[in-house]
């Protein structure tokens, strides 16, 4: 499975992106998908993720309110709509894919795009 993030870009804060991540197959009719992001010095952290059935979530607390992960099975397409950014949001975003579950562990993905860059400031 590849999968391709978007959507990445220069914003100020209270500003919004919408991250995209196409996947090569129908992965995400198979798998819960997530978003996690990297920032300079510090360690990939979980920001999001939606389940196999669409119907499960999480969010990290720092983004609850401000994020909304979604996905489209017929573009095998998922977001990440993010508003009310902050500087503190600035980093690497990247999508994964092939754990069972909802999970905030980038150890229960198998699959990753190459990243994404967003940048928060004024």
């Amino acid at each position: 499975v590849q999968l391709v993030e978007s959507g990445g870009g220069l914003v100020q804060p209270g500003g919004s992106l919408r991250l995209s991540c196409v996947a090569s197959e129908h992965a995400f009719d198979y798998y819960a998908m997530g978003w996690f992001r990297q920032a300079p010095g510090k360690e990939r952290e979980f920001v999001a993720a939606i389940s196999r059935p669409g119907g499960g979530y999480d969010y990290f607390d720092s983004v609850k309110g401000r994020f909304t992960i979604s996905k489209d099975s017929a573009k095998n397409t998922a977001y990440l709509q993010m508003n009310s950014l902050e500087t503190e949001d600035t980093a690497v975003y990247y999508c994964a894919t092939g754990s069972r579950m909802v999970s905030r562990r980038t150890d229960a993905y198998a699959f990753w795009g190459q990243g994404t860059q967003v940048t928060v400031s004024s």
